[in-house]
């Protein structure tokens, strides 16, 4: 789920490397050798997601004794319904359901998504994907806490979150490089937005409070001419890193990134300033909470860090000067813009869809 830099240019505008983490043989053309994933053809009803996903682990795992099946539904997510189907005790041998939200499609492409998935799965940034059914997916439980708002501004906990972006971000992309997804994105949500809502906004607050399509239109042709000119270097990136999608094992001192729906190749600064934006929190937000400079400059120089090392290797050291620390600080806080701009867009809209109790209009 999602909702939720001027004069200086970024001196490490560098391509994308190979993960030096991943193991040799997964190493493809694309950054990882992709596996075909099972497709099952069984419907999950979203209202009712037990006996769906029941049926799909006597597909996936015919050896458990049904009888000793147990489920647990998980109720933080705000665009698809998840459950875990597990038999031992620690649930060590789950497997989770996604079910996707009503339509999502209008949102995301299943079929990237896929992709995507495999691809950080190829590169030790993903968990084992099981299988595909008509309106969802089934992959492998990580164990460890999902974050909140406290969470993320934990130093250790965010030096850990920062070089896992950074391992995401060098995954190679081909020797090509591909153009931003951010400008199709925010143009399709605001299209729907158009579209679909505003002569149907019958709340008189929220008529109230929101700007004019107008002047939407105007801000978003602003961001394009003015994040464009910005010099951050197109990378693989989550973008949807809000603190639920983020969990922390605690014993491996690692974190992992789940819900790949909004996965593609854009902006770096995009991605990090989306994240830092969600230190607000989802449901309770709070801005406030947002990242002091100071705070961000320790994020930033240990995602440099280790971006360069993973994309350079011993070319590159582990310096980072202070100009290009605060050149992509200035890129991510203006791109944060466009973050809240697409999430605004998503809001509305999923308020006219969708069927999970969640005030998205607030």
């Amino acid at each position: 789920m999602g909702r939720s830099s001027g004069g200086l240019e970024l001196a490490m505008a560098v391509s994308p490397g190979r993960c030096p983490d991943c193991p040799g043989p997964e190493r493809g053309g694309d950054g990882g050798a992709i596996s075909s994933v099972p497709h099952l053809g069984i419907a999950v009803d979203e209202r009712d997601v037990l006996p769906g996903a029941l049926r799909l682990m006597r597909e996936l795992r015919p050896g458990w004794d049904p009888a000793r099946v147990k489920t647990k539904l998980f109720t933080d997510g705000i665009t698809n319904k998840l459950v875990a189907c597990y038999t031992e005790e620690g649930m060590g041998d789950a497997v989770l359901v996604r079910v996707y939200g009503r339509k999502t499609e209008l949102f995301v492409d299943r079929e990237t998504e896929l992709r995507n998935f495999q691809v950080l799965r190829a590169h030790g940034c993903a968990p084992d994907l099981y299988c595909a059914f008509h309106n969802g997916l089934c992959y492998q439980f990580l164990p460890g806490i999902a974050l909140g708002p406290h969470h993320v501004r934990d130093p250790h906990i965010f030096r850990l979150v920062a070089q896992e972006m950074a391992r995401v971000h060098a995954i190679h992309a081909n020797g090509s490089l591909p153009k931003p997804i951010l400008w199709q994105k925010l143009h399709k949500y605001f299209t729907l937005v158009k579209m679909d809502l505003s002569p149907k906004v019958s709340n008189p607050s929220l008529q109230q409070d929101m700007p004019s399509l107008e002047m939407l239109e105007h801000e978003l042709t602003w961001m394009k001419e003015t994040l464009s000119q910005l010099g951050s270097p197109v990378v693989l990136c989550h973008n949807d890193l809000l603190c639920k999608n983020i969990i922390y094992d605690q014993t491996r001192e690692r974190v992992h990134f789940i819900d790949y729906e909004y996965t593609g190749y854009n902006y770096q600064a995009f991605d990090i300033g989306n994240h830092f934006n969600e230190f607000a929190g989802v449901k309770e937000v709070d801005y406030g909470l947002y990242p002091s400079k100071e705070t961000q400059l320790q994020w930033l120089h240990s995602y440099l860090q280790a971006y360069k090392q993973l994309t350079q290797g011993d070319r590159g050291g582990t310096e980072v000067p202070r100009e290009e620390l605060e050149a992509l600080y200035v890129q991510v806080n203006k791109f944060s813009l466009a973050s809240h701009f697409l999430w605004a867009c998503w809001g509305l809209i999923q308020d006219k869809y969708s069927t999970i109790d969640f005030n998205f209009l607030r």
